[in-house]
């Protein structure tokens, strides 16, 4: 789980948009080429590519090597090959259709497709008799019959029909989008006020219609028209739009409710979800797959700390940071992109030990920490004060041994000093740096700096950093006796 909360983390903005816009071409290529022998073709082509990621990741150099000229062959044969189909499917009216536009596919629902034999057949003048059930059970009615249970389709009806099936003076049951049975035999109406040019197909068709609640089409031999019968009404049915409303009522159905849109839908809403899988995919093959390591000295930089109080000691002034990442983003990272900050807003006076965790390092997105060296760091905190502490010279080595110092005067005698108040405390006198007596052979003056230890003291501003020493030498007394 924290392996994938950190993957998660080092995602960048960029990576996201870059993911969901090539998600989107692939969406689309998938969108205007369904269908076509090019589409076909491109799968193909994504399997060789996938058979190529293996072979790398597998070491096989040499059959990666193949696969890929093998690939690149493909992509080109494509261009050749099915220029005319991809430059139909590009020659697009307008930019809608190319970007977001989603041509539906030419597929006629089941009533349509009934819809069109039924006048194909009228044309043709070929009689027919299709019978489209209701809640009734018809089986105690209907007598014979061939069970078929084929799917609905123009050329399925008008082979049914045809003057030399022997099943075509028979009626076709059809429920959804499959033929149920051909070749059934309906009861006769015994009506007196049909018209007396309706024959033996349109008195069966009445003769069902006014037993159950189905609904039955006939498709007139003599006359090529196409009447319906449902109850005690027996019509004549006009036109297309008629006939396609009449049966989606009696049905119960829409198009999207014989389930060819929602088809469509739940199709493309699959390959959008294919796209984006496949996508990140190949994103992090070339990123996380040509993983980089990368190390920088990065400067500690303290917050929040007290302003009661100040820092007069370190462990470190700089830690170590090891980083990775994709190849092409480390190349790009500048040590300034990486900053570690240590929260001191709980830090006493003294000395405070610090572990250095991921939430103390700022890293640009999608880089990843791997390394923190050292771990810890130690902070001496104390409080700021300042002391007035007198001066005095650090000699060091001996004088001649003809020369004594007979004193010395320093001006000025005494320092402001400011640091830490548990330092200050422990100061009784400020030294100067370090002078040689070895270098002394007569009385004189020189310049010499303070020496700040510990290092966290400072001078107060109106204090000088340095004093000037006076000293004074002389020969000694010679011991031998006088004359």
């Amino acid at each position: 789980m924290e392996n994938l909360v950190l993957f998660l983390s080092s995602i960048r903005w960029q990576d996201a948009v870059d993911i969901i816009l090539n998600s989107y071409i692939l969406f689309r290529l998938y969108v205007l080429f369904r269908g076509t022998h090019v589409f076909r073709v491109l799968i193909g082509i994504a399997l060789l590519w996938f058979s190529q990621r293996v072979a790398v990741a597998l070491g096989l150099i040499l059959t990666s090597w193949a696969i890929q000229g093998i690939t690149a062959a493909a992509a080109f044969i494509i261009i050749v090959v099915f220029r005319n189909e991809i430059r139909s499917v590009l020659q697009a009216k307008n930019l809608k259709t190319i970007l977001w536009g989603v041509p539906h596919q030419t597929v006629k629902t089941p009533i349509e497709t009934i819809v069109d034999a039924a006048f194909e057949l009228a044309g043709k003048k070929i009689g027919a008799i299709m019978v489209f059930p209701g809640m009734d059970d018809l089986d105690e009615l209907i007598q014979g019959g061939i069970s078929w249970d084929g799917l609905v389709s123009r050329e399925m009806i008008n082979s049914i029909f045809w003057h030399d099936n022997p099943v075509h003076d028979g009626a076709a049951i059809i429920e959804g989008n499959r033929i149920k049975k051909v070749g059934a035999v309906l009861p006769l109406s015994r009506r007196d006020d049909l018209p007396s040019s309706y024959g033996t197909r349109h008195r069966a068709a009445a003769g069902l219609a006014e037993m159950t609640d189905a609904l039955v089409l006939v498709v007139s031999e003599e006359r090529g028209s196409v009447v319906l019968a449902k109850g005690a009404e027996v019509r004549t049915v006009q036109n297309r739009d008629s006939l396609v409303r009449t049966l989606e009522e009696h049905i119960g159905s829409t198009k999207e409710q014989w389930g060819y849109k929602k088809k469509e839908k739940r199709e493309l809403v699959i390959a959008a979800l294919a796209a984006l899988v496949l996508i990140s995919a190949v994103w992090f093959s070339f990123t996380r797959g040509q993983e980089r390591l990368v190390t920088f000295d990065i400067p500690v930089e303290y917050v929040n700390r007290n302003p009661a109080t100040e820092i007069v000691d370190s462990s470190v002034n700089a830690l170590q940071v090891g980083l990775s990442g994709s190849g092409t983003l480390i190349k790009s990272i500048r040590p300034d992109q990486v900053k570690v900050r240590l929260d001191l807003s709980k830090a006493a006076v003294g000395r405070n030990s610090f572990v250095i965790t991921s939430g103390d390092i700022d890293l640009p997105p999608g880089v990843v920490l791997r390394k923190v060296k050292p771990s810890t760091v130690d902070v001496t905190l104390d409080i700021p004060g300042e002391k007035v502490l007198p001066v005095q010279v650090d000699w060091v080595g001996k004088l001649r041994k003809d020369l004594i110092l007979t004193g010395a005067k320093i001006f000025p005698a005494k320092v402001k000093v400011k640091g830490g108040k548990t330092i200050l405390d422990t100061l009784s006198t400020m030294y100067t740096e370090k002078v040689r007596l070895d270098q002394i052979e007569k009385s004189g003056s020189l310049k010499v700096n303070l020496a700040l230890e510990p290092a966290t003291l400072k001078i107060a501003a109106d204090s000088s950093d340095s004093v000037t020493v006076d000293y004074f030498v002389k020969e000694r007394a010679s011991s031998l006796p006088a004359r």
